[in-house]
C-alpha cells in the first residue's frame, strides 16, 4: 500500500509550509485519502471490489458457526474494537475453540467494550489476546501474563499491518446493514479496521442493525467481505467509573483550570473520562470551537447543539467534527447516526501530527498516571503494572505544540484515591514513559497549572511541586533539593515577579509558572 503522503496535493503541501503566514480553510484531505491508500484492498479468497473482478458481488450470509469455519488454527485475527466489538462472532470463535475445532489463535485488538470471553483463564494456551491498547476487561489477563501488550502509536498500527510486522489472516468486524449501493458502515470505530481488512485474506462481518451509519471514511462494500453473519445486538455502552467522595469536585477544579487555556476559535482534542467531561462542561459559553480528536464521548453533544463547537475556524475539514472513534451512551450513538457534521476517519490521518498542526490553536487535553519532577509522563503503566496503552497522546501533544497558538496539556489529579502523589520524584521503576519531558508543555492538577516548555530541571521541579498535593510537597521538595543541589544555586535568585512566560499565540497572555 502506498504512503498517505502521496495523496496530499502540491498546493496543500505548499500551504502547510507557509501556514504561519496565511491561515485559510482548505478542502477536505479525507477526500484524497478516500481514493488512495485507505481505499485500496488486497483481494484474496475470491473477494472482489465494488468495481468488479473475481468472485461473487456479495458474500454468503451464514451462521456464526459457518462463518468461523473459514478460520484455521494458528490464525492471526484482528478484532474490530471499542464499541464495535463483534461480540457474537467472538463468542462463536470461543465456541469453536471449546469444541476443539480451532486452536492456537492470536487475537489482535484495541480496547474492547462489552464481552471479552477470549481472555478467560480457560483459554490460556488456546487463544492469545494481543492488546494494542488495554481496556479494563483485559487488564487482569495482561498483568497475569495470559495476554500480551504492544506499545504502539495508534497512528502507526496500519503501518504495522502494511510492513508485515503484525501479519493478519482474518478480520472480524461489526457493520451496519448495507445501503442500496451495497455499502455497510463500520460505525463508531474507524481507527484501523479498514487497514486490517486490506491486509487479511478473510474478512467476516457481523451485520448488526444497531451499528449507526457514520460519515467520513467509514464504509466497506459488501463485495469486500468473505462472509456475513446477520445478528442484531445492542452495541456495548461505555461503563463509567463511579467517582469516590471528593473526586467529582477535584475533577471540576481541573476542568476549570484547563478551560482557562482554551481560547475562542481553538481546535480541541479530548479523550474519554472524568477529566475531559469536566473540561467540556466549562466550555459551553466559548465560541467557534472546532474538534479534531482521536476520540470523543457524550460531552461534545451539548457543545455542538449550543453552537460552541461549529468547526468554522478549522483548516482541515472545516465545518466537520473529525474523530477516529467514539464511545459512550446510546444517546451518543443516536447523535452520530447519519450525522453529516461528523467525519470518522482512520487513525493514520486523524492522529498524524502533520495534519493536527495545520488547525489553529490546537488544544490537546490528555491525562496520565504519573509525572516526575523532570516532566516525564507515564500514561500506560505504574511500575510493571499495565493499565492502558500509548494511543495518540504523543501525536496530539506534538501536533498541538506545532500548531500556531497551540497548547499541549497534561491534566491529572494530584493524588490517587488512596492518597499517593501522582507527581513523583521519579517514575516508578518499570513504568513506561509515554510522553517525554521534552514534549511536556502544560501540566494541570486541581491546584493549578504550570508551563514546563523551555524550563530547566530545577525550574520544572519547583513548578510541579507547586501543583502537587500539599501533603506531599515537603517530601518532593526535599528530594528536589538533594538531587539538584549540585546545580548553580543562583537559579533560585530570580525574583518571583519575573518568573513568567508569555505564550506565542498572538494573544499576549501571560501565566506565572510558579
Amino acid at each position: 500500500m502506498r504512503s498517505i503522503r502521496q495523496f496530499i496535493t502540491p498546493a496543500l503541501t505548499s500551504f502547510a509550509r507557509s501556514f504561519e503566514r496565511q491561515v485559510r480553510p482548505v478542502a477536505s484531505i479525507s477526500a484524497s485519502v478516500h481514493g488512495g491508500q485507505i481505499g485500496q484492498r488486497r483481494w484474496q479468497s475470491g473477494r472482489s471490489g465494488p468495481k468488479g473482478g473475481r468472485g461473487p458481488p456479495s458474500p454468503p450470509v451464514v451462521s456464526g458457526e459457518e462463518a468461523i469455519s473459514l478460520l484455521h488454527s494458528h490464525d492471526r485475527i484482528f478484532l474490530h474494537g471499542i464499541s464495535c466489538n463483534p461480540q457474537h462472532l467472538l463468542r462463536s470463535v470461543c465456541a469453536a475453540v471449546d469444541a476443539g475445532v480451532l486452536d492456537k489463535l492470536t487475537l489482535y485488538h484495541l480496547h474492547l467494550e462489552g464481552d471479552t470471553p477470549h481472555v478467560h483463564p480457560k483459554y490460556e494456551g488456546k487463544i492469545r489476546s494481543s492488546n494494542l491498547f488495554i481496556g479494563h476487561n483485559c487488564r487482569q489477563a495482561v498483568n497475569e501474563f495470559r495476554a500480551d501488550f504492544t506499545p504502539i502509536f495508534l497512528s502507526e498500527i496500519p503501518l504495522a499491518f502494511e510492513r508485515g510486522v503484525i501479519p493478519l489472516d482474518a478480520v472480524l468486524m461489526s457493520v451496519s446493514p448495507p445501503d442500496k449501493h451495497g455499502y455497510c458502515s463500520i460505525g463508531p470505530d474507524c481507527t484501523s479496521v479498514l487497514a486490517a481488512a486490506s491486509h487479511a485474506s478473510t474478512v467476516i462481518a457481523q451485520v448488526n442493525r444497531h451499528v449507526p451509519r457514520t460519515h467520513g471514511q467509514s464504509s466497506i462494500h459488501m463485495s469486500e467481505l468473505s462472509a456475513v453473519v446477520e445478528y442484531d445486538e445492542p452495541l456495548p455502552l461505555l461503563q463509567k467509573k463511579k467517582q469516590k467522595a471528593g473526586a467529582e469536585e477535584k475533577l471540576k477544579q481541573i476542568g476549570a483550570h484547563v478551560a482557562e487555556l482554551v481560547q475562542d476559535g481553538s481546535t480541541l482534542q479530548t479523550g474519554i473520562g472524568g477529566i475531559p467531561d469536566a473540561v467540556l462542561a466549562h466550555l459551553i459559553d466559548h465560541k467557534d470551537l472546532g474538534i479534531h480528536t482521536e476520540m470523543f464521548s457524550d460531552g461534545v453533544i451539548p457543545l455542538i447543539q449550543r453552537g460552541a463547537v461549529n468547526n468554522q475556524r478549522k483548516v482541515i475539514d472545516p465545518g466537520k467534527t473529525v474523530a477516529s472513534f467514539c464511545a459512550g451512551s446510546q444517546d451518543l450513538f443516536d447523535f452520530i447516526d447519519d450525522n453529516p457534521g461528523i467525519n470518522f476517519l482512520p487513525s493514520q490521518f486523524v492522529n498524524s501530527p502533520r495534519y493536527i498542526q495545520m488547525n489553529p490553536k490546537v488544544v490537546a487535553i490528555n491525562s496520565c498516571l504519573e509525572v516526575d519532577l523532570s516532566g516525564q509522563i507515564a500514561s500506560d503503566s505504574v511500575g510493571h503494572t499495565l493499565f492502558s496503552g500509548v494511543g495518540g497522546q504523543v501525536d496530539f501533544e506534538r501536533g498541538a505544540a506545532l500548531s500556531v497558538g497551540g497548547r499541549p496539556i497534561i491534566a491529572l489529579p494530584s493524588s490517587t484515591s488512596s492518597g499517593l502523589s501522582r507527581i513523583v520524584p521519579a517514575i516508578t521503576p518499570g513504568g513506561g514513559v509515554v510522553t517525554t519531558r521534552a514534549h511536556a508543555h502544560w501540566v494541570v492538577t486541581e491546584y493549578g497549572k504550570v508551563y514546563l516548555f523551555g524550563k530547566n530541571l530545577r525550574e520544572r521541579a519547583e513548578s510541579l511541586i507547586s501543583i502537587a498535593h500539599p501533603d506531599h510537597r515537603d517530601s518532593l521538595s526535599a528530594f528536589a533539593e538533594k538531587m539538584l543541589s549540585k546545580f548553580d544555586a543562583k537559579a533560585w535568585d530570580v525574583p518571583r515577579d519575573r518568573r513568567k512566560v508569555c505564550l506565542t499565540d498572538g494573544g499576549g497572555a501571560e501565566y506565572r509558572i510558579f
